[in-house]
């Protein structure tokens, strides 16, 4: 894998660190970091802005290394990810083409809007896509959390009512109240909510209430509607589904009964758990409970597990320890760094410290270089899937490693600069 950065020493990393949040001393090591992380920044969201979004302002998704070509892979989602990179990158460099580009990514988004379908009107058609051609709860909320973002920079209301109308449409079609729980998917062609099979458990031949439901509290969509409209209802709702999450949460520190985890093969997605951490952290932000603060912590705690000496998370692991070390997830360094350092933050993190370097030193150390060949590639961060065909090999680059990694930079930058 290209650098372009020489391999920075971990130790000399944390040790700058640590000066750094005792003492806020300056040090003559700091500004050579300081710029490093200011360049990976602009770097990563020049190519977000210019190669992961089409002339829509849709993001392109997944890149065939093979092939050399895009594909789309639940778009709403991919591009609602790049509206909060791009918003995050805005207020870090002050760069105005930056905002600008999230606003033709959010016009794309907000294109997706339902108005004319009886029973889906004020819904969002964010169908997931690749094979499931249904429109799916967690694409739409966690789509949004970029667009709430945009509306508090911009002062556009369209990039809060649309997201507030589907809430609303999603709340009175798809809240499962026994369980505290969201259904997964609704067929956009009737508008029926799937309470009884998900097509994302296509192989059992008998769904139950966990396989048809979560959670789904990704991008803390009604805390943000709460926050938008002051209706209490909705911070209601969204602390309804931060118990829920503590209710189901397993005592490893990660929910397990809820695809894209699998209980049955004990593998477990590398993003999904964060998710429901980080909205957690939501919780707490709003209520100042503790248990939801360690509810997040524990989620923290595992996640270190599964970090590797030079920072590497893997896309595919398992609760035995093992992994598939042939896809790299670059967005799971990153989320798992973001979710550590805004702990850190809180006064609850300091045993992370050493695994938010790690993090940091990964990801200003992996980084496709700016001259690479490959303009598809050329200044963005890695996310590697390798998947087997009857055909041959799939490989797979992924967007979403951007996204989060220009995320990851601006927390830091921010909280050590």
């Amino acid at each position: 894998m290209a650098h372009t950065t020489q391999r920075l020493n971990p130790a000399i990393h944390f040790i700058l660190f640590v000066v750094f949040i005792q003492s806020q001393a300056c040090s003559s090591a700091q500004p050579d970091l300081k710029s490093q992380i200011e360049d990976a920044i602009r770097a990563g969201t020049d190519y977000a802005a210019d190669v992961l979004l089409d002339e829509n302002g849709k993001s392109r998704c997944e890149y065939s290394i093979l092939e050399g070509r895009w594909q789309d892979y639940e778009p709403a989602w991919h591009t609602g990810q790049i509206i909060y990179a791009l918003t995050r990158a805005y207020e870090v460099t002050g760069s105005k083409g930056y905002l600008r580009t999230a606003q033709k990514a959010g016009d794309w988004w907000l294109s997706l809007e339902i108005k004319d379908h009886p029973q889906l009107k004020g819904m969002v058609r964010a169908i997931h896509g690749a094979g499931v051609d249904y429109i799916v709860f967690a694409t739409v909320t966690d789509g949004t959390a970029g667009l709430f973002r945009l509306y508090d920079l911009t002062g556009d209301e369209r990039y809060a009512s649309v997201p507030t109308q589907a809430g609303d449409w999603m709340y009175a079609h798809m809240w499962e109240p026994n369980s505290r729980m969201f259904y997964d998917a609704v067929d956009p062609e009737t508008g029926a909510v799937m309470k009884e099979w998900s097509p994302f458990w296509e192989e059992k031949d008998a769904q139950t209430l966990n396989d048809v439901a979560r959670p789904n509290n990704e991008g803390s969509l009604y805390k943000d509607i709460y926050e938008y409209t002051g209706d209490e209802k909705y911070r209601d709702i969204f602390l309804e589904i931060c118990e829920s999450l503590i209710e189901k949460q397993g005592s490893e520190g990660i929910w397990m009964d809820f695809t894209p985890n699998n209980k049955e093969k004990g593998y477990f997605h590398p993003r999904f758990n964060l998710w429901y951490a980080e909205s957690l952290l939501e919780g707490y932000d709003l209520t100042q409970d503790k248990r939801y603060l360690d509810a997040a912590l524990k989620t923290a705690r595992f996640y270190t597990r599964y970090q590797k000496d030079d920072g590497t998370f893997y896309y595919r692991n398992f609760l035995d320890g093992s992994v598939d070390p042939y896809s790299i997830s670059g967005s799971t360094v990153a989320f798992a760094g973001i979710l550590w350092l805004r702990l850190l933050q809180y006064g609850a993190g300091d045993e992370f410290q050493a695994n938010i370097e790690r993090s940091l030193g990964w990801i200003l150390n992996n980084r496709y270089p700016q001259d690479h060949p490959d303009r598809n590639l050329a200044g963005g961060f890695p996310e590697l899937r390798t998947k087997k065909k009857k055909n041959g090999v799939r490989l797979i680059h992924r967007d979403v490693g951007t996204a989060f990694c220009v995320r990851f930079l601006c927390d830091y930058y921010e909280y050590a600069f």
